[in-house]
C-alpha cells in the first residue's frame, strides 16, 4: 500500500465520496422536515421541531457510538483475528436494539416533563409532542441505522451504505410532501415520513448478505461486557460530538428564548438545521477515512496514516470554506425558503445570525476530522477531551458569558470562538502524538 500513493488516494476518494453522500442523506431527514414544517405549519412548528432535536441527537448519537466504536474494533481485529471480529456485530446490534426500545419506553412515560425541560411552552408543546410520538415509535430503527451503516461500510461495502441513505432520504422528502400537503397531516405527517425513513434504509442494507466476501454475519448474540466496554470507549468521543449538537441546540434554545422569544428560536432553528447539513458533510469525510485509518493503523503503516489524515483535513476544510461563502452570500433566498409567511422579525434575526454563526464551519471542518482520527487509531482519550471541550465546557461557558455581555450577538459568536480554540488544542495533541511515535 505504501508504494501505491495513487491507489490509496483513489480508494480514499471513493470512500469519502460515498460517505459524504450517505451522511448528507441522513441530515436531509431533518432539513426536509424543517422546510415543509416552516411552510405548512409556520414559525411555531419550527420552534417545536427545534425543541425535539436534542432527543433526535441522543438517539443518533448512541447509534453512532456503537457503530463507529464497533466498526473500528471490527476493522482492527479482522486483520489479526477474523473469528473474533465476526462476533462483534451481533453483540453491538443487540445492544442497539435494547437501547432503542428503552429510549422509546422512557420517552412515552416521561414525554411531558421531558419536553417542558427542553423548553416547550404553551405555544409549542402540542406540536412538539405530536412530532416526538412518531420518533419514539421508530426509536429502535433510528438507533440501529447508523450502527448497521458503519459496520457495512467497514466490511468493504460503502456503496450500499450510500445507496441506502440516498433512497431513504428521497423517500422522506417525497412523503413529507404527500403527508403534509395532499393529506394535510401537519406536524405528524412530517414526523411519520422521517420515522419510516430508517426502516427503508435498513431494508436496503439487508442486501449486504448477498456479498460473497463479507465478514459480517448474524450470530446468536452473547453479550460480552468487556467487548461492549471497548466499543463504547472507542465510540464515546463520537457520541459526545454528536450529542454536543443536541446539547448546544438545547442551551441555545433556552438562552435565545429568554432574550428574544419564539420567533428568534425559529430563526435559530433554520440556522441550526442548515449547519446540521454542513456537519453531516464533515462527518461524511471523517467516516470515509475511518476504515482506512483503522486498517493502516492495524498494520502500523504510519506514512499512509499521515496521508489519509492530510487528505481528510484538506477535503473537509475546502468543503467548509465553500459552504461558508455560499451560505453567507445566499442567506436571503435561503431564509425565504423557510419563511413562507414573510415574517420580517424572523428575517431580521436570521440575517444577523447566519454570517456570524457559520464562521464556526472553518473550525468544525477540522475538529471533526481530528476527533475521528484519534478514535480510529485507538486513542479515545484525546478524542474525548476534544469532544468535551468542543461541545460542553468551552461552548456552554462562552455561550452564557457572551450572551450576558453582548445579548443575541454574543449567542452567535460563542460557537465560532469555541471551534477556533479547539483547533489549537487539537493541533497540539496531534504534534504530541506523532512526536511520541517518532521516539518509539
Amino acid at each position: 500500500m505504501t508504494n501505491q500513493p495513487v491507489s490509496i488516494r483513489r480508494e480514499l476518494s471513493g470512500y469519502v465520496t460515498r460517505n459524504v453522500l450517505s451522511t448528507l442523506g441522513l441530515s436531509v431527514y431533518l432539513l426536509a422536515d424543517t422546510y415543509f414544517i416552516a411552510n405548512a405549519v409556520g414559525t411555531t412548528g419550527l420552534a417545536a421541531l427545534n425543541i425535539v432535536l436534542p432527543l433526535f441527537n441522543l438517539l443518533n448519537g448512541v447509534g453512532l457510538m456503537l457503530g463507529i466504536g464497533g466498526a473500528t474494533l471490527f476493522s482492527i481485529l479482522k486483520i489479526k483475528d477474523q473469528a473474533a471480529s465476526k462476533k462483534i456485530f451481533s453483540q453491538v446490534l443487540a445492544v442497539g436494539i435494547i437501547f432503542g426500545l428503552a429510549f422509546s419506553v422512557f420517552g412515552f412515560l416521561f414525554m411531558s416533563p421531558l419536553l417542558h425541560f427542553l423548553g416547550a411552552n404553551a405555544g409549542t408543546y402540542g406540536l412538539a409532542s405530536e412530532y416526538l410520538t412518531y420518533i419514539l415509535l421508530a426509536a429502535p430503527f433510528f438507533a440501529c441505522n447508523y450502527l448497521v451503516l458503519s459496520f457495512i461500510r467497514n466490511d468493504n461495502n460503502p456503496q450500499l451504505s450510500m445507496i441506502a441513505m440516498l433512497v431513504s432520504s428521497l423517500f422522506n422528502i417525497v412523503f413529507d410532501y404527500i403527508f403534509m400537503y395532499p393529506l394535510h397531516l401537519g406536524m405528524g405527517g412530517a414526523a411519520m415520513a422521517t420515522a419510516v425513513s430508517p426502516i427503508v434504509a435498513l431494508s436496503i442494507l439487508t442486501l449486504h448478505r448477498k456479498k460473497e466476501d463479507r465478514l459480517l454475519t448474524l450470530q446468536k448474540p452473547t453479550i460480552h461486557f468487556k467487548i461492549i466496554k471497548r466499543v463504547v470507549q472507542l465510540g464515546f468521543p463520537v457520541f459526545l460530538t454528536e450529542m454536543s449538537t443536541g446539547v448546544s441546540i438545547f442551551a441555545f434554545n433556552l438562552v435565545i428564548l429568554s432574550l428574544a422569544g419564539n420567533t428568534a428560536v425559529a430563526a435559530y432553528g433554520i440556522i441550526a438545521n442548515i449547519i446540521l447539513v454542513a456537519l453531516s458533510l464533515f462527518n461524511g469525510v471523517a467516516q470515509g477515512i475511518q476504515p482506512l485509518l483503522s486498517r493502516e493503523f492495524g498494520i502500523q503503516n504510519w506514512p499512509e496514516v499521515k496521508q489519509i489524515l492530510r487528505f481528510g483535513l484538506t477535503v473537509s476544510f475546502a468543503i467548509g470554506t465553500i459552504l461558508y461563502l455560499a451560505l453567507t452570500f445566499a442567506k436571503g433566498p435561503i431564509i425565504a425558503l423557510f419563511n413562507n409567511s414573510n415574517n420580517q422579525e424572523l428575517i431580521h434575526y436570521a440575517e444577523i445570525g447566519i454570517p456570524i454563526y457559520f464562521l464556526s464551519l472553518f473550525g468544525s471542518s477540522l475538529n471533526i476530522i481530528f476527533s475521528m482520527f484519534f478514535s480510529a487509531i485507538e486513542e479515545p482519550k484525546h478524542a474525548l477531551v476534544l469532544a468535551v471541550l468542543r461541545g460542553y465546557i468551552l461552548l456552554l461557558s462562552l455561550l452564557f458569558i457572551f450572551a450576558h455581555f453582548f445579548a443575541l450577538t454574543g449567542v452567535w459568536v460563542a460557537l465560532p470562538v469555541t471551534e477556533l480554540i479547539v483547533v489549537v488544542v487539537s493541533t497540539l495533541f496531534l504534534f504530541s502524538f506523532f512526536n511520541k511515535q517518532l521516539k518509539k
